[in-house]
């Protein structure tokens, strides 16, 4: 990518597309940042940017439900980074048609702009939670489809969206597709900052879902140099794109873990509530990253055993920091 570069990031103001502006501006290029309007002014994680990245990027609140909005954010953009989404499992469990309509819709708005206009590049964001649980490992882009919730079921609409764009006018469409993405930002909903949270606001008593089921799990600063080397790289287009550590590890040895370390013992009970239905949970995960690594030179930085306690070193000292923590409802369930 030239520095010259005008790029557009959808869905700016969340866990990953905050990190990933802060990237962008750091790095020199030009910035916009696409965050969802509401009536507070809030620009999300953005307005907890670092101090150096601070007025050094434009802003445009729009929904990516509306099409108007979304062209109207492209015009002017060489380069869109589509990361807008509805995320949560549990919530698509009893509002599946708000994930369609942001999802699929709001992906369908993002190519249709982009084949008007002319842009240069998209990398549409999926999830590995596209695969369902794992019919093999490691898990390559070949790996069979498997809509086990609302939500995957709509980002694998939006990924065929997507790529059908590229078969059918030619519209250079790249699908990253990052596996676990966890660190500083992360939603309470997620394991990781669940678990974070509640042993640092005192509980030693920890309620959580399932233990069995593996994750590869994605420093979030390895998943925003994916998102670079994908867009830079031409070889990427028309292509399916996994990231992931190629490290699985299940999440009660996770939580076990984080305990240590926070330095804590603690005693881990089922909350029903947190536990998904049963043919909905996605038991396994495990990334085949080679593909990234031949056509985009993408390495994890945080692969491995080792990698992944120093990511988890460097998430539980950004949430052990007390305004940090403040901004976490730890003593609730969050979707």
């Amino acid at each position: 990518m030239h520095k010259q570069s005008k790029i557009l990031v959808t869905g700016a103001d969340g866990f990953i597309g905050s990190h990933l502006t802060e990237a962008l501006v750091r790095s020199g290029f030009d910035v916009r940042a696409f965050v969802l309007y509401n009536s507070f002014g809030t620009w999300g994680w953005l307005d907890h940017c670092g101090e150096d990245v601070k007025g050094k990027f434009e802003i445009f609140s729009g929904d990516i439900r509306d099409a108007y909005g979304v062209k109207k954010a492209m015009q002017g953009c060489d380069i869109v980074l589509h990361l807008a989404a509805l995320i949560a499992i549990p919530y698509s469990y009893h509002s599946p048609q708000t994930y369609v309509d942001t999802n699929v819709i709001g992906t369908l708005n993002v190519v249709q702009a982009a084949r008007e206009l002319g842009v240069k590049k998209v990398v549409h964001t999926s999830t590995s939670e596209v695969y369902g649980t794992a019919r093999y490992v490691p898990i390559n882009e070949e790996h069979p489809l498997q809509g086990q919730s609302p939500y995957s079921a709509t980002k694998i609409g939006a990924d065929q969206i997507a790529i059908s764009f590229y078969n059918s006018f030619d519209t250079p469409v790249s699908i990253i597709r990052p596996f676990n993405t966890y660190g500083p930002r992360q939603s309470a909903r997620a394991i990781i900052p669940t678990v974070i949270t509640q042993i640092a606001n005192g509980k030693r008593v920890i309620k959580l879902g399932s233990l069995q089921p593996t994750r590869d799990f994605n420093y979030v600063a390895d998943t925003v140099s994916g998102f670079i080397e994908v867009a830079g790289a031409d070889k990427s287009v028309g292509e399916v794109i996994n990231i992931g550590s190629n490290f699985e590890i299940s999440i009660g040895d996770t939580v076990q873990l984080i305990a240590e370390i926070m330095g804590a013992n603690i005693e881990i009970v089922t909350d029903e509530v947190r536990i998904r239905p049963e043919k909905s949970e996605v038991e396994r995960l495990w990334a085949d990253n080679s593909k990234a690594k031949a056509l985009t030179g993408w390495m994890p930085a945080y692969g491995g055993g080792d990698g992944f306690r120093r990511g988890l070193e460097e998430t539980v000292s950004w949430f052990t920091d007390l305004d940090n923590l403040r901004r976490y409802k730890a003593d609730i369930y969050n979707l």
